[in-house]
C-alpha cells in the first residue's frame, strides 16, 4: 500500500513561516531589552532605574543618590511572600560571601510591593534573619508605584482564593498569612556605579552564578 504524503499550500506554509519569524523576533526583542542576562548596559536596558525616596528598616529616608558610587542589587518583593522572596534574601547574602571583600562595594536592595503590611518595623524585624547588608526599603503606595515603574517591575495585589494565588498566602512554616498575596516581577537587577542597569539576574540564579555576574562590573 503506498504511503500519502502530507502536501501543505503555499498559503499555509507562508502562515507558519510568519508564526516562526514573529516567536523568533520576540525572543530576540525580550533578550535585547535586557541585555539577555549578560553584562553590559544596553540601549533599551539604559531606561531601567531611577530617582526614588524610601524609607529602610531604620526609619532613615533614603534617596538612590545614596548609593551611587557602589553596585546596587535591586528586587522588589513582600515578606509575606511564602518562597521566593525569601530565597531571594538568602541568595544575596551568600552571593556577598562568595566575593569577599569586594562585597564592600556592593549594596543588596530590596524594595517592598506590599506597604501596607511592610511597615518600618515590620521590615526591620523580618529582615534580621537575612544578610545585615540587606538595605530594606518601603515607603508611601504612591512612593512605592514610582520606583516600581521606574525599573519596570509589575506588582499586583491578588485577593486570596483567586486564580493561582489560591493556596500562595502560606507562610514559611505553612501559617496562613492574613488577606491577600501580591503578584510581582522576579527579577534581581544590578545597577552599575552610577545607578545604570548593568545586568540581571532571576530566581533560578544560584549565588556562585550572582556573584560571578556581579564580579564582572566591579
Amino acid at each position: 500500500m503506498r504511503s500519502r504524503e502530507h502536501r501543505f499550500s503555499p498559503s499555509v506554509l507562508v502562515g507558519m513561516l510568519v508564526i516562526v519569524v514573529a516567536m523568533v523576533l520576540g525572543l530576540y526583542y525580550i533578550s535585547e531589552r535586557l541585555g539577555g542576562g549578560e553584562a553590559g548596559e544596553t540601549a533599551a536596558g539604559a531606561d531601567i532605574g531611577g530617582p526614588f525616596t524610601l524609607t529602610d528598616q531604620n526609619g532613615k529616608t533614603v534617596t538612590d543618590e545614596d548609593f551611587r558610587g557602589s553596585l546596587m542589587l535591586v528586587y522588589f518583593g513582600y515578606t509575606n511572600c511564602p518562597d521566593v522572596c525569601p530565597l531571594t534574601l538568602s541568595t544575596f547574602g551568600q552571593a556577598l560571601d562568595l566575593l569577599g571583600d569586594d562585597a564592600r562595594d556592593v549594596v543588596p536592595v530590596f524594595i517592598t510591593v506590599d506597604p501596607d503590611r511592610d511597615t518600618v518595623e515590620h521590615l526591620k524585624t523580618y529582615m534580621a534573619q537575612f544578610d545585615r547588608r540587606i538595605v530594606a526599603l518601603t515607603g508611601s503606595p504612591d512612593a512605592i508605584a514610582q520606583a516600581a515603574k521606574a525599573y519596570h517591575v509589575y506588582f499586583k495585589r491578588a485577593e486570596p482564593g483567586t486564580g493561582q494565588q489560591a493556596g500562595m498566602a502560606a507562610g514559611h512554616e505553612g501559617h496562613e498569612m492574613p488577606g491577600y498575596a501580591m503578584d510581582h516581577t522576579s527579577i534581581i537587577y544590578l545597577m552599575d556605579r552610577n545607578g545604570h542597569y548593568a545586568a540581571h539576574f532571576d530566581q533560578s540564579t544560584t549565588p556562585a552564578q550572582m556573584a560571578a555576574g556581579i564580579a564582572k562590573n566591579l
